[in-house]
């Protein structure tokens, strides 16, 4: 504001200087604000605080959230594992039962055959030649020999069809 070429009475003159000073106070704080570098590093500083501290609040609330999703990630693979086991577990079991009732019928026959029974071994062995009769007459008298090599016989069947069905991958 520009002074006048003068006042015109003391009451006027007193205005203009009552109104220069005040601006001239205004400038001074002004320039004394951008002077004072330690009370600009403060603000500047608790802004950056203000800005770290939201910051903070939002990875927190990523890193939870993200927790909670590879969770439920883990608790699906880790149920889908178990269904799998549990359905391979029971085709073992079932596969495992069929082979012991192989073996029992495998057993029960040698069993038969050691008491005297009459077999289509034995059947088919009495029209044969003599060395065939000896065989079956020889298991006949020593059973156990006879008992054993039916158990080996079924579980080589057995390992031999496992082995198939595996190549085949049917297993």
């Amino acid at each position: 504001m520009k002074p006048s070429a003068g006042a015109k009475g003391p009451d006027e003159l007193r205005e203009q200087i009552a109104r220069t000073r005040t601006q001239l106070g205004n400038t001074v704080q002004e320039l004394a604000g951008k002077t004072d570098v330690k009370g600009r590093a403060r603000a500047r500083a608790a802004d950056l605080r203000d800005k770290a501290g939201a910051m903070t609040v939002q990875l927190r609330s990523s890193a939870a959230q993200a927790g909670h999703t590879v969770q439920g990630k883990a608790a699906k693979a880790g149920h889908t594992v178990q269904g799998k086991a549990a359905k391979a577990g029971h085709t073992v079991q079932g596969r495992a039962a069929k082979g012991g009732h192989a073996a029992r019928s495998a057993a029960d026959g040698a069993g038969h055959l050691a008491r005297g029974g009459s077999t289509r071994v034995e059947r088919a062995a009495e029209g044969t030649a003599g060395p065939v009769r000896r065989l079956v007459g020889a298991g006949r008298r020593h059973p156990r020999p006879l008992l054993l090599a039916a158990v080996a016989t079924v579980g080589a069947v057995m390992a031999a069809g496992a082995v198939r069905r595996r190549r085949d991958g049917r297993c």
